[in-house]
């Protein structure tokens, strides 16, 4: 599918994400997008869309399918319609850019991976965290070897909040995993390493949802060799503390979206020390402890003044720019489909352990 020097999107959706999000974004970056087209259901959605953005506007989205000027769709309807939409554009030739969550099971991915293939077509999930600064440079200090082998990685995505709407619905693949659980789940299986599925243990309750589906998550990743991975995303935390908080052989590196403290020794400056197999005595006599001085480093990282000043819009601009890159250039995309796949299996294990009753049952 040819792709125009500028992209020529249409845009399913006109909420929360499909307007604050994506269509803001777009309007941003003219040297390389357009919105072209818009579908929702909603009449005033449709009004507002045609008149900021001076696009065609549908009711329906197979309206879309018709249209032979499309370089991208992005899919930002109610999570439980992304696989079937989703679907159905790229077995008719579309690019797809999909809100998170991509699927429920990982046999969905599977079978959008296919349609993907068959199709010669670019498929790809919004997981704009990826692009957070403070997790690039929980990342770039990680790969710099300056904490030594990862023991583990603590990543809280924690407030208090009291929820009523049709995100709290099972039925809707609503909850906080499916909700905000793609992003903490998407960054721990990078810092875990997303070429194998770890063992997942996990935790969910229902506390102070109005729905049917979860509140609270706590979730482990282990496996042989690989940093422990201990993930919390709870409604239910009016303390929630540091997001990040990453245990080194040689330091450790933990903060927020705003800073980050990292502490850490080089071995090499380290007293030489060997084991001693009898109780150990001071210089008196006396039985000792353990006792040494080691050379720490500490350093703190802070967003630059263009990333505070934009926030999440930072995240947002960084991965279009790379689905840009990836569309007109044939630049790799950072967020695979593969990828994504190992996410949502670890989220269907997560609630095959968790069997919650649902209210349409």
């Amino acid at each position: 599918m040819k792709v125009e020097k500028v992209i020529r999107a249409g845009i399913i959706g006109q909420g929360r994400s499909g307007y604050y999000i994506h269509s803001q974004t777009i309007k941003e970056l003219p040297e390389s997008f357009r919105i072209v087209a818009v579908s929702d259901q909603d009449d005033s959605f449709r009004a507002r869309a045609a008149a900021e953005f001076g696009c065609d506007v549908y009711a329906d989205y197979r309206q879309l399918l018709n249209r032979s000027d499309l370089d991208l769709v992005v899919n930002a309807s109610p999570s439980h319609l992304h696989v079937p939409i989703t679907l159905e554009f790229l077995m008719n030739g579309f690019h797809v850019l999909c809100e998170k969550p991509l699927a429920r099971k990982k046999e969905e991915v599977d079978q959008l991976i296919e349609a993907a293939r068959k199709s010669g077509v670019r498929l790809t999930t919004f997981q704009q965290s990826r692009f957070a600064p403070a997790f690039r440079h929980i990342m770039e200090t990680i790969a710099s070897g300056r904490l030594g082998r990862i023991v583990q990685a603590r990543i809280v995505f924690n407030g208090f909040q009291r929820r009523w709407d049709w995100q709290t619905l099972q039925s809707n693949n609503g909850g906080n995993l499916l909700n905000t659980g793609p992003h903490p789940l998407d960054q721990a299986l990078q810092i875990f390493g997303p070429d194998t599925m770890p063992e997942v243990t996990c935790h969910m309750d229902r506390v102070n949802t109005f729905g049917d589906a979860e509140d609270y998550v706590k979730v482990m990743l282990k496996k042989s060799r690989r940093p422990l991975i201990d993930l919390e995303i709870s409604s239910c935390d009016a303390y929630p503390g540091a997001v990040y908080h990453v245990q080194g052989q040689y330091g450790t590196i933990s903060g927020s979206h705003e800073e980050l403290n990292c502490t850490y020794y080089d071995p090499a400056t380290a007293p030489a020390q060997a084991l001693v197999r009898t109780p150990l005595k001071g210089a008196d006599g006396n039985p000792a402890y353990c006792n040494e001085t080691l050379s720490w480093t500490e350093e703190k990282w802070q967003p630059t003044e263009e990333q505070r000043a934009l926030g999440g819009r930072y995240m947002f601009r960084t991965f279009y720019r790379n689905l840009y890159d990836s569309l007109v250039n044939g630049v790799q995309m950072e967020v695979t489909p593969e990828q994504i796949r190992m996410q949502i299996a670890v989220i269907e294990e997560c609630h095959r352990q968790n069997p919650l009753s649902r209210l349409d049952a």
